[in-house]
Protein backbone atom coordinates (compact mmCIF):
# COMPACT_ATOMS: atom_id res chain seq x y z
CA UNK A 1 0.00 0.00 0.00
CA UNK A 2 2.49 2.52 1.17
CA UNK A 3 5.11 1.60 -2.23
CA UNK A 4 1.76 2.57 -4.08
CA UNK A 5 1.23 5.67 -2.67
CA UNK A 6 4.84 6.41 -3.29
CA UNK A 7 4.66 6.16 -7.06
CA UNK A 8 5.51 9.25 -9.34
CA UNK A 9 3.12 10.87 -10.92
CA UNK A 10 2.61 10.89 -14.84
CA UNK A 11 4.01 13.60 -15.93
CA UNK A 12 1.70 14.36 -19.14
CA UNK A 13 -2.30 13.16 -19.89
CA UNK A 14 -1.35 10.00 -21.91
CA UNK A 15 0.77 8.68 -18.99
CA UNK A 16 -1.93 9.52 -16.78
CA UNK A 17 -4.75 7.69 -18.56
CA UNK A 18 -2.60 4.66 -19.22
CA UNK A 19 -2.27 4.36 -15.45
CA UNK A 20 -6.06 4.68 -14.98
CA UNK A 21 -6.33 1.85 -17.57
CA UNK A 22 -3.50 -0.17 -15.32
CA UNK A 23 -5.34 1.01 -12.33
CA UNK A 24 -8.84 -0.38 -13.36
CA UNK A 25 -7.12 -3.82 -14.31
CA UNK A 26 -5.56 -4.26 -11.23
CA UNK A 27 -8.86 -3.55 -9.23
CA UNK A 28 -10.12 -6.32 -11.46
CA UNK A 29 -7.40 -8.47 -10.01
CA UNK A 30 -7.51 -7.69 -7.14
CA UNK A 31 -11.32 -8.76 -7.18
CA UNK A 32 -10.72 -12.04 -8.67
CA UNK A 33 -8.56 -12.87 -5.61
CA UNK A 34 -11.17 -11.86 -3.15
CA UNK A 35 -13.20 -14.17 -4.56
CA UNK A 36 -10.85 -17.34 -4.73
CA UNK A 37 -9.96 -15.98 -0.78
CA UNK A 38 -13.54 -16.10 0.13
CA UNK A 39 -14.34 -19.63 -1.18
CA UNK A 40 -11.31 -20.94 0.73
CA UNK A 41 -12.09 -19.18 3.95
CA UNK A 42 -15.76 -20.60 2.87
CA UNK A 43 -15.11 -24.34 2.32
CA UNK A 44 -12.75 -24.36 5.57
CA UNK A 45 -14.88 -23.02 7.41
CA UNK A 46 -17.36 -26.04 6.34
CA UNK A 47 -14.80 -28.11 7.35
CA UNK A 48 -14.24 -26.90 11.14
CA UNK A 49 -18.05 -27.18 11.39
CA UNK A 50 -18.25 -30.70 9.67
CA UNK A 51 -15.86 -32.08 11.95
CA UNK A 52 -17.40 -30.49 14.93
CA UNK A 53 -20.64 -32.64 14.13
CA UNK A 54 -22.54 -29.21 12.66
CA UNK A 55 -25.34 -30.82 11.35
CA UNK A 56 -25.25 -30.11 7.23
CA UNK A 57 -28.21 -27.99 6.90
CA UNK A 58 -26.51 -25.62 8.97
CA UNK A 59 -22.71 -25.18 8.36
CA UNK A 60 -21.39 -22.36 6.45
CA UNK A 61 -23.45 -19.94 9.00
CA UNK A 62 -21.69 -17.16 10.35
CA UNK A 63 -19.39 -17.12 6.66
CA UNK A 64 -21.47 -14.32 5.52
CA UNK A 65 -21.50 -12.11 8.26
CA UNK A 66 -17.58 -12.78 8.72
CA UNK A 67 -16.85 -11.70 4.58
CA UNK A 68 -19.27 -9.00 5.11
CA UNK A 69 -17.16 -7.25 7.99
CA UNK A 70 -14.06 -8.27 6.61
CA UNK A 71 -15.10 -5.84 3.75
CA UNK A 72 -16.49 -3.35 5.66
CA UNK A 73 -20.18 -4.28 3.86
CA UNK A 74 -23.65 -5.00 5.36
CA UNK A 75 -24.52 -8.67 6.28
CA UNK A 76 -26.91 -8.69 3.32
CA UNK A 77 -24.64 -7.64 1.18
CA UNK A 78 -22.08 -9.86 2.35
CA UNK A 79 -24.16 -12.58 1.41
CA UNK A 80 -23.85 -11.59 -2.25
CA UNK A 81 -20.39 -11.20 -2.32
CA UNK A 82 -20.44 -14.87 -1.07
CA UNK A 83 -22.62 -16.37 -3.57
CA UNK A 84 -21.14 -14.51 -6.51
CA UNK A 85 -17.85 -15.59 -5.33
CA UNK A 86 -18.87 -19.43 -5.00
CA UNK A 87 -20.21 -19.16 -8.32
CA UNK A 88 -17.20 -17.54 -10.08
CA UNK A 89 -14.95 -20.20 -8.70
CA UNK A 90 -16.94 -22.86 -9.10
CA UNK A 91 -19.15 -22.70 -12.07
CA UNK A 92 -17.65 -20.03 -14.17
CA UNK A 93 -14.31 -20.37 -15.10
CA UNK A 94 -14.28 -18.22 -17.64
CA UNK A 95 -15.57 -15.29 -16.39
CA UNK A 96 -13.13 -16.08 -13.92
CA UNK A 97 -10.57 -15.37 -16.19
CA UNK A 98 -11.85 -12.37 -17.47
CA UNK A 99 -12.42 -10.72 -14.53
CA UNK A 100 -8.27 -11.86 -13.68
CA UNK A 101 -7.59 -10.18 -17.21
CA UNK A 102 -9.15 -6.69 -16.56
CA UNK A 103 -11.91 -7.86 -19.12
CA UNK A 104 -14.35 -7.24 -17.11
CA UNK A 105 -14.62 -5.89 -13.81
CA UNK A 106 -16.58 -7.15 -10.69
CA UNK A 107 -20.15 -5.27 -11.72
CA UNK A 108 -20.64 -6.96 -14.92
CA UNK A 109 -18.71 -10.11 -13.78
CA UNK A 110 -21.69 -9.99 -10.79
CA UNK A 111 -24.47 -9.22 -13.75
CA UNK A 112 -23.58 -12.82 -15.80
CA UNK A 113 -23.43 -14.06 -12.47
CA UNK A 114 -26.95 -12.30 -11.63
CA UNK A 115 -28.40 -13.71 -15.05
CA UNK A 116 -27.89 -16.95 -15.07
CA UNK A 117 -28.69 -17.91 -11.32
CA UNK A 118 -31.81 -19.95 -12.47
CA UNK A 119 -29.49 -23.15 -14.18
CA UNK A 120 -27.92 -25.74 -13.03
CA UNK A 121 -24.03 -26.03 -12.43
CA UNK A 122 -24.26 -27.77 -15.63
CA UNK A 123 -26.06 -25.23 -17.68
CA UNK A 124 -24.20 -22.25 -16.12
CA UNK A 125 -20.81 -23.74 -17.51
CA UNK A 126 -22.15 -24.06 -20.53
CA UNK A 127 -23.19 -20.73 -20.47
CA UNK A 128 -20.45 -19.56 -19.54
CA UNK A 129 -18.34 -21.14 -22.21
CA UNK A 130 -20.60 -19.97 -24.94
CA UNK A 131 -20.28 -16.62 -24.02
CA UNK A 132 -16.28 -16.42 -23.27
CA UNK A 133 -15.70 -13.40 -21.65
CA UNK A 134 -12.48 -14.29 -21.17
CA UNK A 135 -11.68 -14.34 -25.33
CA UNK A 136 -12.77 -10.38 -25.34
CA UNK A 137 -16.59 -11.02 -26.86
CA UNK A 138 -17.51 -8.43 -24.00
CA UNK A 139 -14.77 -5.69 -25.43
CA UNK A 140 -16.84 -2.02 -25.45
CA UNK A 141 -19.89 -4.15 -24.75
CA UNK A 142 -22.24 -1.91 -21.66
CA UNK A 143 -24.22 -3.43 -18.85
CA UNK A 144 -27.28 -3.53 -20.67
CA UNK A 145 -25.55 -5.76 -23.74
CA UNK A 146 -23.84 -7.46 -21.11
CA UNK A 147 -27.61 -8.43 -19.50
CA UNK A 148 -29.10 -9.55 -22.54
CA UNK A 149 -26.48 -11.82 -24.42
CA UNK A 150 -26.49 -14.04 -21.03
CA UNK A 151 -30.12 -14.16 -20.70
CA UNK A 152 -30.75 -15.07 -24.02
CA UNK A 153 -28.22 -17.66 -23.78
CA UNK A 154 -29.92 -18.77 -20.49
CA UNK A 155 -32.60 -18.79 -22.01
CA UNK A 156 -31.47 -21.10 -25.09
CA UNK A 157 -29.75 -23.76 -22.88
CA UNK A 158 -32.56 -23.95 -20.19
CA UNK A 159 -36.14 -22.56 -21.16
CA UNK A 160 -37.86 -23.85 -18.83
CA UNK A 161 -36.11 -22.92 -15.66
CA UNK A 162 -35.88 -19.09 -17.13
CA UNK A 163 -39.57 -19.05 -17.56
CA UNK A 164 -40.35 -20.62 -13.93
CA UNK A 165 -38.02 -18.01 -12.20
CA UNK A 166 -40.21 -15.33 -13.90
CA UNK A 167 -43.33 -16.93 -12.47
CA UNK A 168 -41.94 -17.15 -9.30
CA UNK A 169 -40.52 -14.02 -9.27
CA UNK A 170 -43.86 -12.30 -8.33
CA UNK A 171 -43.60 -14.01 -4.78
CA UNK A 172 -40.71 -11.39 -4.09
CA UNK A 173 -42.86 -8.74 -4.68
CA UNK A 174 -42.31 -5.93 -1.74
CA UNK A 175 -42.18 -2.42 -0.74
CA UNK A 176 -38.71 -0.16 0.45
CA UNK A 177 -38.12 3.38 1.77
CA UNK A 178 -34.91 4.75 1.89
CA UNK A 179 -33.87 8.47 1.82
CA UNK A 180 -33.78 10.96 -0.86
CA UNK A 181 -31.88 14.07 -0.26
CA UNK A 182 -33.85 17.21 1.35
CA UNK A 183 -35.72 15.13 3.27
CA UNK A 184 -37.63 13.21 0.77
CA UNK A 185 -37.53 9.98 0.37
CA UNK A 186 -37.90 7.06 -2.00
CA UNK A 187 -40.71 4.74 -1.67
CA UNK A 188 -40.90 2.28 -3.94
CA UNK A 189 -42.63 -1.06 -5.07
CA UNK A 190 -41.85 -4.30 -6.61
CA UNK A 191 -44.82 -5.48 -8.22
CA UNK A 192 -45.73 -7.59 -11.06
CA UNK A 193 -45.85 -6.25 -14.47
CA UNK A 194 -49.57 -5.99 -14.91
CA UNK A 195 -49.99 -4.52 -11.34
CA UNK A 196 -47.51 -1.87 -11.58
CA UNK A 197 -48.75 -0.35 -14.86
CA UNK A 198 -52.13 -0.54 -13.89
CA UNK A 199 -51.48 1.19 -10.36
CA UNK A 200 -49.36 4.24 -12.69
CA UNK A 201 -52.44 4.19 -15.14
CA UNK A 202 -54.81 4.75 -12.71
CA UNK A 203 -52.41 7.69 -10.74
CA UNK A 204 -52.13 9.35 -14.42
CA UNK A 205 -55.63 9.55 -14.79
CA UNK A 206 -56.31 10.75 -11.65
CA UNK A 207 -53.43 13.50 -11.91
CA UNK A 208 -55.27 14.34 -15.88
CA UNK A 209 -58.36 14.87 -14.55
CA UNK A 210 -57.22 17.30 -11.54
CA UNK A 211 -55.21 19.01 -14.22
CA UNK A 212 -58.19 19.50 -16.49
CA UNK A 213 -59.94 20.90 -13.42
CA UNK A 214 -57.33 23.05 -13.07
CA UNK A 215 -55.36 22.23 -10.00
CA UNK A 216 -52.40 23.92 -10.46
CA UNK A 217 -49.96 21.11 -8.78
CA UNK A 218 -47.78 19.38 -11.73
CA UNK A 219 -48.66 15.94 -12.88
CA UNK A 220 -45.80 14.11 -10.88
CA UNK A 221 -47.06 16.23 -7.47
CA UNK A 222 -51.02 15.05 -8.37
CA UNK A 223 -48.81 11.40 -8.91
CA UNK A 224 -47.61 11.39 -5.78
CA UNK A 225 -50.39 13.29 -3.16
CA UNK A 226 -52.96 10.80 -4.85
CA UNK A 227 -50.97 7.49 -4.09
CA UNK A 228 -50.02 9.13 -0.63
CA UNK A 229 -53.98 9.50 0.16
CA UNK A 230 -55.37 6.56 -1.56
CA UNK A 231 -52.71 4.54 0.78
CA UNK A 232 -53.34 5.91 4.30
CA UNK A 233 -56.64 6.41 3.67
CA UNK A 234 -57.14 10.42 4.34
CA UNK A 235 -56.88 13.89 2.63
CA UNK A 236 -53.06 14.82 4.37
CA UNK A 237 -52.00 11.36 3.84
CA UNK A 238 -51.68 10.61 7.98
CA UNK A 239 -52.81 7.81 9.23
CA UNK A 240 -52.68 6.71 13.13
CA UNK A 241 -48.67 6.37 13.24
CA UNK A 242 -45.92 7.73 15.16
CA UNK A 243 -43.05 9.38 13.97
CA UNK A 244 -40.01 10.04 16.33
CA UNK A 245 -38.31 12.93 15.59
CA UNK A 246 -34.95 13.90 17.88
CA UNK A 247 -33.87 17.61 18.70
CA UNK A 248 -32.28 19.34 20.83
CA UNK A 249 -34.58 21.67 23.30
CA UNK A 250 -32.22 25.10 21.60
CA UNK A 251 -33.20 23.68 18.40
CA UNK A 252 -37.31 23.03 19.43
CA UNK A 253 -37.74 26.72 21.18
CA UNK A 254 -34.73 29.01 20.62
CA UNK A 255 -34.44 28.61 16.89
CA UNK A 256 -31.43 27.04 16.84
CA UNK A 257 -29.85 25.58 13.53
CA UNK A 258 -28.95 22.37 15.13
CA UNK A 259 -30.39 19.76 12.99
CA UNK A 260 -32.72 17.05 14.19
CA UNK A 261 -32.57 13.03 13.71
CA UNK A 262 -35.82 11.12 12.43
CA UNK A 263 -35.22 7.62 12.74
CA UNK A 264 -35.37 5.36 9.71
CA UNK A 265 -34.41 8.44 7.13
CA UNK A 266 -31.19 10.06 9.31
CA UNK A 267 -30.91 13.81 9.72
CA UNK A 268 -32.77 16.75 9.00
CA UNK A 269 -32.75 20.36 8.71
CA UNK A 270 -33.62 22.69 12.31
CA UNK A 271 -36.38 24.47 10.36
CA UNK A 272 -38.18 21.80 8.60
CA UNK A 273 -38.71 19.90 12.03
CA UNK A 274 -39.86 23.07 13.85
CA UNK A 275 -42.54 23.42 10.70
CA UNK A 276 -43.96 19.90 10.87
CA UNK A 277 -44.49 20.69 14.72
CA UNK A 278 -45.72 23.99 14.47
CA UNK A 279 -47.15 24.36 11.02
CA UNK A 280 -48.47 20.53 10.72
CA UNK A 281 -46.90 20.72 7.28
CA UNK A 282 -43.00 20.28 5.48
CA UNK A 283 -41.88 23.07 3.03
CA UNK A 284 -43.53 22.72 -0.68
CA UNK A 285 -46.71 21.58 1.10
CA UNK A 286 -49.93 23.78 1.56
CA UNK A 287 -51.43 23.61 4.57
CA UNK A 288 -54.40 21.92 2.67
CA UNK A 289 -52.02 18.96 1.34
CA UNK A 290 -51.04 18.93 4.88
CA UNK A 291 -54.11 18.65 7.26
CA UNK A 292 -56.83 19.59 5.54
CA UNK A 293 -58.01 22.09 7.99
CA UNK A 294 -57.36 26.14 9.09
CA UNK A 295 -53.49 27.09 9.62
CA UNK A 296 -52.46 25.97 13.39
CA UNK A 297 -51.21 28.53 15.83
CA UNK A 298 -47.46 27.96 16.07
CA UNK A 299 -46.59 26.55 19.84
CA UNK A 300 -45.70 29.22 22.18
CA UNK A 301 -45.88 27.73 25.90
CA UNK A 302 -42.51 25.50 25.20
CA UNK A 303 -40.70 27.28 28.21
CA UNK A 304 -44.21 26.90 30.21
CA UNK A 305 -44.09 23.04 30.21
CA UNK A 306 -43.52 21.07 33.44
CA UNK A 307 -40.19 19.38 33.35
CA UNK A 308 -41.13 15.86 33.41
CA UNK A 309 -42.71 14.34 29.78
CA UNK A 310 -45.08 17.07 27.97
CA UNK A 311 -47.90 16.61 25.58
CA UNK A 312 -48.99 19.56 23.21
CA UNK A 313 -52.56 18.29 21.40
CA UNK A 314 -54.09 20.50 18.89
CA UNK A 315 -56.71 23.61 20.39
CA UNK A 316 -54.85 23.07 24.35
CA UNK A 317 -51.52 24.06 24.07
CA UNK A 318 -52.18 22.82 28.13
CA UNK A 319 -49.31 21.16 29.28
CA UNK A 320 -48.80 17.36 30.42
CA UNK A 321 -47.58 15.14 33.06
CA UNK A 322 -46.11 11.75 33.16
CA UNK A 323 -47.07 8.58 35.51
CA UNK A 324 -44.96 5.08 34.96
CA UNK A 325 -44.77 4.50 31.73
CA UNK A 326 -48.19 6.29 30.60
CA UNK A 327 -48.31 9.86 29.47
CA UNK A 328 -51.80 11.45 31.40
CA UNK A 329 -53.91 13.26 28.43
CA UNK A 330 -53.23 17.00 28.31
CA UNK A 331 -56.51 18.15 28.21
CA UNK A 332 -57.44 17.15 31.71
CA UNK A 333 -55.64 19.87 33.17
CA UNK A 334 -58.44 22.07 31.10
CA UNK A 335 -57.68 24.70 29.06
CA UNK A 336 -54.85 27.57 29.46
CA UNK A 337 -55.97 30.17 31.66
CA UNK A 338 -57.75 33.31 30.11
CA UNK A 339 -59.08 30.92 26.99
CA UNK A 340 -61.99 28.83 26.55
CA UNK A 341 -61.23 25.13 25.83
CA UNK A 342 -61.87 24.69 22.21
CA UNK A 343 -63.07 20.96 21.60
CA UNK A 344 -64.30 21.60 18.15
CA UNK A 345 -63.55 20.54 14.73
CA UNK A 346 -61.58 23.72 13.75
CA UNK A 347 -58.94 23.14 16.86
CA UNK A 348 -58.16 19.89 15.48
CA UNK A 349 -55.49 19.94 13.00
CA UNK A 350 -55.52 15.87 12.73
CA UNK A 351 -52.02 14.84 14.94
CA UNK A 352 -50.87 14.81 18.48
CA UNK A 353 -47.77 16.45 19.91
CA UNK A 354 -46.21 14.17 22.49
CA UNK A 355 -42.91 15.58 23.96
CA UNK A 356 -40.79 12.88 26.06
CA UNK A 357 -37.19 14.93 27.63
CA UNK A 358 -34.13 12.86 27.28
CA UNK A 359 -30.99 14.08 29.16
CA UNK A 360 -27.69 13.53 28.01
CA UNK A 361 -24.59 13.71 29.64
CA UNK A 362 -22.20 17.05 28.58
CA UNK A 363 -19.12 16.14 26.96
CA UNK A 364 -20.20 12.77 25.01
CA UNK A 365 -24.38 13.35 24.93
CA UNK A 366 -24.68 10.01 25.67
CA UNK A 367 -27.68 8.70 27.04
CA UNK A 368 -27.81 8.53 31.02
CA UNK A 369 -28.63 5.01 32.04
CA UNK A 370 -31.30 3.26 33.55
CA UNK A 371 -31.75 0.00 34.48
CA UNK A 372 -34.44 -2.72 35.04
CA UNK A 373 -34.46 -5.87 36.87
CA UNK A 374 -36.18 -7.67 34.35
CA UNK A 375 -35.39 -9.60 31.16
CA UNK A 376 -37.23 -7.91 28.43
CA UNK A 377 -35.80 -4.12 28.56
CA UNK A 378 -38.92 -1.62 29.27
CA UNK A 379 -40.48 0.62 26.95
CA UNK A 380 -38.75 3.43 28.26
CA UNK A 381 -35.46 1.53 27.20
CA UNK A 382 -36.20 0.45 24.03
CA UNK A 383 -37.37 3.86 23.13
CA UNK A 384 -33.99 4.91 24.15
CA UNK A 385 -32.02 2.56 22.59
CA UNK A 386 -33.68 3.58 19.50
CA UNK A 387 -33.22 6.97 20.16
CA UNK A 388 -29.51 5.90 20.97
CA UNK A 389 -28.43 3.64 18.32
CA UNK A 390 -31.28 4.97 15.39
CA UNK A 391 -29.94 1.21 13.11
CA UNK A 392 -28.33 -2.04 13.77
CA UNK A 393 -25.34 -1.79 15.60
CA UNK A 394 -23.38 -4.15 13.48
CA UNK A 395 -20.58 -2.26 12.00
CA UNK A 396 -21.70 -1.53 8.07
CA UNK A 397 -25.43 -3.07 8.71
CA UNK A 398 -27.82 -0.17 8.00
CA UNK A 399 -30.85 -2.00 8.24
CA UNK A 400 -33.76 -0.88 10.74
CA UNK A 401 -33.57 -1.90 14.32
CA UNK A 402 -35.97 -5.31 15.11
CA UNK A 403 -34.63 -7.00 18.11
CA UNK A 404 -33.16 -5.03 21.57
CA UNK A 405 -30.58 -7.14 22.37
CA UNK A 406 -28.31 -8.00 25.66
CA UNK A 407 -25.28 -7.48 24.65
CA UNK A 408 -23.40 -9.35 27.18
CA UNK A 409 -27.09 -12.38 27.41
CA UNK A 410 -29.19 -12.50 29.76
CA UNK A 411 -28.23 -15.76 30.47
CA UNK A 412 -25.02 -15.06 31.57
CA UNK A 413 -25.98 -12.45 33.98
CA UNK A 414 -26.05 -9.22 31.42
CA UNK A 415 -28.37 -6.50 32.79
CA UNK A 416 -31.41 -5.13 31.19
CA UNK A 417 -29.26 -1.92 31.18
CA UNK A 418 -29.06 0.46 28.36
CA UNK A 419 -25.10 0.10 28.54
CA UNK A 420 -25.75 -3.50 28.05
CA UNK A 421 -28.16 -3.35 25.62
CA UNK A 422 -27.88 -2.54 21.58
CA UNK A 423 -30.23 -2.40 18.76
CA UNK A 424 -29.99 -5.36 16.10
CA UNK A 425 -31.61 -6.37 12.71
CA UNK A 426 -32.88 -9.82 13.16
CA UNK A 427 -30.27 -11.44 10.70
CA UNK A 428 -27.38 -9.95 13.14
CA UNK A 429 -29.20 -10.79 16.60
CA UNK A 430 -29.04 -14.49 15.18
CA UNK A 431 -25.60 -14.37 13.65
CA UNK A 432 -24.32 -12.93 17.20
CA UNK A 433 -25.47 -16.17 18.99
CA UNK A 434 -23.41 -18.54 16.77
CA UNK A 435 -20.72 -20.60 18.71
CA UNK A 436 -17.43 -18.49 18.34
CA UNK A 437 -19.11 -15.03 18.04
CA UNK A 438 -18.90 -12.41 21.45
CA UNK A 439 -19.83 -9.15 22.27
CA UNK A 440 -19.33 -7.17 24.89
CA UNK A 441 -19.19 -3.41 25.75
CA UNK A 442 -16.71 -1.30 25.17
CA UNK A 443 -14.26 -0.52 28.48
CA UNK A 444 -15.61 3.07 28.48
CA UNK A 445 -18.87 2.36 27.42
CA UNK A 446 -22.06 3.49 29.75
CA UNK A 447 -19.56 6.68 31.32
CA UNK A 448 -20.64 10.06 30.91
CA UNK A 449 -17.07 11.20 28.39
CA UNK A 450 -17.77 8.74 25.72
CA UNK A 451 -20.71 7.52 23.68
CA UNK A 452 -21.90 4.08 24.02
CA UNK A 453 -19.62 1.40 22.30
CA UNK A 454 -19.60 -2.37 21.65
CA UNK A 455 -16.97 -4.82 20.57
CA UNK A 456 -17.80 -7.51 18.49
CA UNK A 457 -15.43 -10.20 18.12
CA UNK A 458 -15.58 -13.27 15.16
CA UNK A 459 -14.87 -16.40 15.37
CA UNK A 460 -11.39 -15.67 13.83
CA UNK A 461 -10.63 -13.52 16.53
CA UNK A 462 -10.95 -10.34 14.47
CA UNK A 463 -12.47 -7.57 16.64
CA UNK A 464 -15.02 -4.80 15.50
CA UNK A 465 -15.82 -1.76 17.26
CA UNK A 466 -18.95 -0.18 16.79
CA UNK A 467 -20.21 3.75 18.54
CA UNK A 468 -23.45 4.97 18.56
CA UNK A 469 -24.05 8.15 16.24
CA UNK A 470 -24.12 11.15 18.18
CA UNK A 471 -27.41 12.70 19.18
CA UNK A 472 -28.44 16.39 18.08
CA UNK A 473 -26.11 18.68 19.94
CA UNK A 474 -23.94 16.46 21.11
CA UNK A 475 -20.78 18.14 18.71
CA UNK A 476 -21.89 21.67 20.50
CA UNK A 477 -21.97 20.86 23.94
CA UNK A 478 -18.68 19.37 23.14
CA UNK A 479 -17.51 22.91 22.01
CA UNK A 480 -19.56 24.37 25.86
CA UNK A 481 -17.75 21.59 27.95
CA UNK A 482 -14.26 21.52 26.56
CA UNK A 483 -14.54 17.78 26.52
CA UNK A 484 -14.48 17.58 30.38
CA UNK A 485 -15.94 14.62 31.86
CA UNK A 486 -19.34 15.03 33.36
CA UNK A 487 -20.84 13.37 36.97
CA UNK A 488 -24.12 11.54 36.61
CA UNK A 489 -26.19 12.65 38.80
CA UNK A 490 -27.42 10.66 41.47
CA UNK A 491 -30.69 8.72 41.06
CA UNK A 492 -30.47 9.82 37.33
CA UNK A 493 -32.15 7.70 35.06
CA UNK A 494 -32.53 7.13 31.28
CA UNK A 495 -35.82 8.60 30.81
CA UNK A 496 -36.46 11.37 33.11
CA UNK A 497 -40.26 11.95 32.56
CA UNK A 498 -40.83 12.14 36.08
CA UNK A 499 -38.45 15.06 37.32
CA UNK A 500 -39.53 17.49 38.89
CA UNK A 501 -36.79 19.83 38.38
CA UNK A 502 -34.87 21.03 35.40
CA UNK A 503 -31.23 19.47 36.19
CA UNK A 504 -28.13 21.67 36.43
CA UNK A 505 -25.65 22.23 33.69
CA UNK A 506 -23.11 20.47 35.16
CA UNK A 507 -24.94 17.17 35.42
CA UNK A 508 -26.38 17.12 32.48
CA UNK A 509 -28.07 18.46 29.52
CA UNK A 510 -31.12 17.91 28.15
CA UNK A 511 -32.89 17.99 24.24
CA UNK A 512 -36.48 16.92 23.19
CA UNK A 513 -37.82 13.82 21.39
CA UNK A 514 -40.70 14.72 19.57
CA UNK A 515 -43.53 11.75 18.97
CA UNK A 516 -46.24 13.31 16.64
CA UNK A 517 -48.96 10.73 16.49
CA UNK A 518 -50.82 11.34 13.05
CA UNK A 519 -54.22 11.14 13.52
Amino acid sequence: MEEMLSLPMPADGPGLIDEVRDLEDFTSAIAARQARVTVAFDVGERDAQAGAGVPVAEQGRGVAAQVALARRESPARGGRLLGVARALVAEMPHTMAALEAGLLNEWRATLLVRETACLSAADRCAVDEELSPDTGTFDGAGDRQIVAAARAAAYRRDPRSVTQRASHAAGERHVGLRPAPDTMTYLTALLPVAEGVAVHAELTRHADACRAEGDERTRGQLMADALVERTTGTPGGFSRVEVQLIMTDRTLIQGDSEPARLPGYGIVPAGWARDLLTLGKTTGQTTGQASGQTTPRPFDRFTHQPAGQASLRPGTQSGGRARGDDVEDASEFGPEPGRAREDGPEARRGFEVWLRRLYTAPGSGELIAAESRARLFTANQRRFIQARDDLCRTPYCDAPIRHYDHIIPWHKDGPTSLANGAGLCEACNHTKELPGWTTRPHRDSGTSHARHALELTTPTGHAYHSTAPPLPGSHQENREQGGARAVRPPGATGHESDHRGPPTQQHARHFRRVDLVFA
